[in-house]
């Protein structure tokens, strides 16, 4: 009898109950939590970025020092989550500058990026196409309209859905069915009340597939994108 695949969660920030292998994102001010995630087992994984919303709370150099070490762990698989977000006060001319550091961190440790935009994307897509990355980059909790979804993946972005697949009327369930299965990936994010497998519960539902076959797709992905297996 063959072996259920994991639930896989690339994108959370406390411990989702039923996650089998999860990615706790955390911003340079949590780093202090990166031990205790480290004992915490097997497929317990983590991502260090500068999140815009943190933006100049705390010395840039110093962090970017500090993060570039910390992202060489092993079971450091990401940079991120960092981006570009025009609902805060920082300056995006800032956000853009923090942006590409990050951008810069992920090319040098061959380690993929985890994305935060809102309502930014045209932006994105440009500094994606000035800075020619060839480290793969994950726009996580995407919530957009299928269009905004086709724009990214033409540029080479994944998409990773989250919360809003559970809201009926949500755009980003159609835009769900626009991701080509080797670029999609499912997270809780912020959502701690949220089990994982309610996201791929949902996410099956609106893609026609029973939940082994959704979760073998994400294990492949996963070991390509952040494994590199």
């Amino acid at each position: 009898m063959p072996v259920s695949a994991p639930f896989i969660d690339i994108h959370c920030h406390g411990s989702p109950r039923d996650a089998d292998w999860l990615i706790r994102s955390l911003d340079m001010s949590e780093i202090a939590e990166l031990p205790a995630l480290l004992r915490a087992g097997n497929h317990r994984y983590a991502s260090i970025g500068a999140h815009p919303w943190h933006i100049g709370l705390q010395d840039p150099e110093h962090d970017w020092l500090v993060q570039r070490s910390l992202c060489t762990g092993p079971r450091v698989l990401a940079v991120g989550e960092s981006g570009l977000d025009k609902c805060i006060a920082t300056p995006l001319q800032r956000q853009t500058a923090v942006f590409r550091g990050q951008i810069e961190l992920a090319e040098q440790l061959g380690k993929p990026l985890i994305v935060h935009c809102v309502r930014a994307h045209n932006e994105l897509i440009a500094v994606k196409k000035s800075a020619k990355p060839t480290q793969a980059w994950i726009v996580h909790g995407f919530s957009g309209k299928p269009a905004l979804a086709e724009q990214l993946l033409n540029h080479g972005c994944y998409l990773s859905f989250g919360k809003f697949l559970l809201k009926p009327e949500h755009p980003s369930r159609l835009a769900l069915l626009h991701t080509p299965p080797e670029r999609l990936f499912l997270e809780t994010d912020a959502a701690t009340q949220l089990s994982i497998s309610e996201i791929y519960s949902e996410a099956a539902k609106i893609l026609g597939l029973d939940i082994q076959t959704l979760q073998r797709r994400i294990v492949a992905n996963f070991q390509r994108v952040f494994l590199h297996d």
